[in-house]
């Protein structure tokens, strides 16, 4: 999950005119609204594939589940963006919004699934999910609590724990780990292919191919991997490519524990305030108003969706959605601000989603072609979060937060046996460094109080 760069001090600012071609409400021709999804498709698709990837090889998951964890995830966006573009009532911001698997939860997660296995781990993205849809009812009130500098640190430690998570795949991943084979040649040099693809791609004039430059970098990768023989054919052979991968409710089973429910909770609650920032941005860039009612009522929909697709994401064996913030400036490029086009959009998640093909093919990709592309990833959701912090003041009072806030939570994530004495309940929500730092950052903001001298 990319960050927004809007903040929330966004809504302050009159809304700018933008030059489209087709507002929120129009109609585009078919031609025209495919062509506009297909370039939302290519710059979301591979976000929305790699959290379950992750957390499925840090797991140690066979790969019949991880291809249906991918599968579930493209099901789920589908449901998501529909629900987001649509807007069902309260429910929903009624732009072109699109959702996906958020990055945002991946630490948190693997830690529950190292506790209790997918049961747990789905017990606690849907006991957490209300955390997002209470915020978007009452987001006027926590502004004083979770300030800018508060959501620019938990960004930080997000990106900054997720490196760990790629450079693991760089190498070779887990299972490396257990062959011996953990940072061989192979692996390094496959993760440096993709990540080199990638970055010459991205600095390209052309927009379609900059648009696609992690796509053409695993595929590159892939393709390198195959004829290195890294790709173990075998293993799919025993999957059947001709039924459907139909969504099951609780298909892994669930079991609620209160100390990851905490955990992930914590999390929700800054994913609200990347929702708003998010939703604020692309009003902004389809002309919309960024104040009174009318936005407010916007803002509050997209959020509560958010938290409410999350929920129902958990039912159907999938991790927590959020809004994703590059598709606005596809919204740019195109000049399609259409929510219509969304429901395409949706369509193609669902119908991937359902072909168990699609999971296959991306759960047999070696760790090191992942790693290499999600480094690069993981290094821009850090950036993000130094800009938000960058952008603020930073005086004593910021200074004390951020340097406890950071100290904790990478603490935590350097050297993870310093919770080894403490009760599971404990240990269950500290886990993390991102919650860890979070809850750190938020108590710390609110009572640290130091009184600025004055200058002369």
């Amino acid at each position: 999950m990319e960050i927004s760069r809007e903040e929330l001090h966004e809504s302050a600012r009159p809304a700018q005119s933008a030059d489209l071609i087709y507002g929120i409400d129009d109609r585009p021709p078919f031609k025209e609204a495919l062509f506009a999804a297909l370039q939302h498709l290519l710059a979301i698709f591979v976000a929305i594939i790699t959290p379950p990837l992750i957390i499925a090889n840090a797991l140690k998951l066979d790969l019949e589940t991880t291809g249906f964890l991918v599968s579930m995830a493209l099901f789920a966006s589908g449901i998501s963006t529909f629900i987001q573009c649509r807007r069902f009532g309260p429910l929903g911001a009624g732009l072109l919004c699109i959702q996906g698997t958020s990055f945002s939860f991946i630490g948190p997660i693997i830690t529950a699934g190292m506790m209790g296995g997918l049961p747990m781990v789905f017990g606690a993205c849907i006991g957490g999910a209300p955390v997002e849809m209470i915020i978007s009812r009452t987001f006027k009130y926590m502004r004083n609590i979770i300030t800018p500098l508060v959501s620019g640190i938990v960004v930080l430690l997000i990106g900054l724990s997720l490196i760990k998570v790629g450079v693991v795949s760089c190498g070779g991943g887990y299972e490396a780990m257990d062959n011996g084979t953990f940072g061989s040649v192979r692996h390094i040099g496959v993760a440096a292919t993709v990540l080199l693809s990638v970055l010459f791609f991205n600095r390209c004039k052309n927009k379609y191919l900059r648009m696609s430059s992690i796509v053409l970098g695993l595929c590159i990768g892939y393709a390198l991997s195959f004829a290195l023989g890294m790709v173990d054919l075998d293993a799919a052979s025993s999957q059947s490519f001709t039924n459907l991968n139909i969504p099951q409710p609780f298909k892994y089973g669930i079991e609620f524990n209160v100390s990851t429910i905490i955990a992930i909770g914590l999390v929700y609650l800054i994913t609200a305030i990347e929702a708003t920032g998010d939703i604020t941005a692309n009003s902004m860039i389809s002309g919309k108003s960024i104040e009174g009612k009318e936005y407010l009522r916007r803002v509050s929909g997209g959020v509560l969706a958010d938290g409410f697709n999350s929920f129902l994401s958990g039912i159907f064996s999938s991790f927590p959605n959020s809004i994703f913030a590059q598709n606005n400036g596809i919204i740019q490029l195109t000049g399609v601000a259409s929510r219509y086009v969304g429901y395409y959009i949706a369509g193609m998640l669902i119908l991937m989603g359902l072909f168990p093909v699609v999971g296959v093919v991306f759960s047999l990709m070696p760790d090191a072609v992942l790693g290499g592309a999600t480094l690069l990833m993981f290094g821009t959701v850090a950036a993000a979060g130094i800009r938000i912090i960058a952008a603020q003041e930073i005086n004593r009072k910021a200074t004390l937060v951020l340097a406890v806030s950071l100290s904790l939570g990478l603490g935590v994530e350097l050297m993870p046996d310093i919770l080894n004495a403490a009760p599971d309940a404990v240990k269950g929500i500290f886990a993390s460094g991102i919650t860890t730092g979070g809850l750190t950052a938020i108590l710390s903001n609110i009572l640290i109080h130091v009184k600025e001298e004055k200058k002369v």
